[in-house]
């Protein structure tokens, strides 16, 4: 049994069709252009230790940095792409190494998108080439397992807000709404309808939004459009379209409506945010540039 499949200058391997010598391995990688394209028949997590990478799932298509790692559910058939010099390493898990995982930390792993220190990601990668280097067998997946876990720690709390009588129940809950979450910040370049987050769920719109402002403290159209503003803002510093291409690629039909939005969020018009940035000073100083040149209202005597 292959107990890992590396894919690296400029290479392209899927595992849609299972290989004709043995299992799909557990541990997979990623590198210098190399792309990748896993089976909707396990759960996988990636993490990003070097450069960045592209990745397209049925949740919509994200970017990897340095030190950020993110998990897809098994249906999720994620493309991961390196970039010139990235470096991304990954563990693809069936239904016998999530239980696994269940026996050892009483936990699951949930669709989600976070950041690593730099200690995590040195012991990703050291127990990652552990892993890959002995012989085959669940127990060598072990330590690795418990350290994706702990990647998603913060889950918890999550899970016990979660509505739902048994343990059980409140870990489902909580999976699919991580999953709209997820669907959210893969489509932020447009408006999402909560249609589409409740056929994704299997969830009534009525009972995802409700399930969804109680767990984030935030309705699922507002998570939509903050997340809209911040791929604004992050258009704005990273790219030299014009303010009418960033509100198009943000998902708003005029320039009118994204002035307004934009303005609301940030404090600033988007010109003067541009502005701030490209001197290399902070936005906030753009909102004092701004309210200086206004007119001081007249005093009366």
């Amino acid at each position: 049994m292959r107990q890992v499949a590396w894919v690296d200058r400029g290479q392209s391997v899927s595992f849609e069709k299972q290989p004709e010598d043995g299992p799909r391995p557990n541990c997979v990688g990623v590198a210098r252009l190399g792309s990748l394209q896993t089976s909707g028949t396990v759960f996988t997590v990636w993490m990003q230790l070097r450069g960045s990478a592209w990745v397209e799932s049925r949740e919509g298509r994200f970017r990897l940095r340095q030190r950020e790692w993110i998990a897809f559910e098994k249906d999720s058939r994620p493309l991961i792409q390196a970039s010139r010099d990235g470096l991304c390493i990954g563990v693809a898990l069936d239904a016998n190494a999530l239980r696994t995982l269940g026996d050892l930390a009483d936990s699951g792993l949930y669709a989600g998108h976070g950041l690593m220190s730099r200690a995590e990601a040195r012991t990703a990668l050291h127990l990652w080439r552990e892993a890959q280097a002995r012989e085959p067998g669940s127990h060598v997946l072990r330590p690795l397992l418990l350290h994706v876990a702990s990647l998603q720690r913060d889950y918890s709390e999550g899970v016990q807000r979660c509505p739902g009588r048994s343990r059980l129940r409140k870990r489902q809950v909580f999976s699919r709404m991580q999953r709209a979450r997820m669907y959210l910040e893969g489509n932020s370049h447009r408006v999402v309808r909560i249609g589409e987050l409740a056929e994704l769920t299997n969830f009534s719109s009525w009972y995802l939004s409700k399930t969804f402002q109680c767990l984030y403290e935030e309705s699922p159209q507002s998570l939509s459009a903050r997340l809209r503003l911040e791929r604004a803002a992050m258009l704005l510093r990273d790219t030299d379209m014009m303010i009418s291409e960033v509100a198009a690629a943000s998902g708003f039909d005029n320039c009118c409506s994204f002035a307004r939005a934009f303005r609301a969020r940030f404090g600033v018009p988007a010109s003067r945010y541009r502005e701030a940035v490209c001197a290399g000073l902070p936005p906030q100083s753009a909102k004092s540039a701004t309210a200086s040149r206004k007119p001081m209202a007249s005093v009366r005597t």
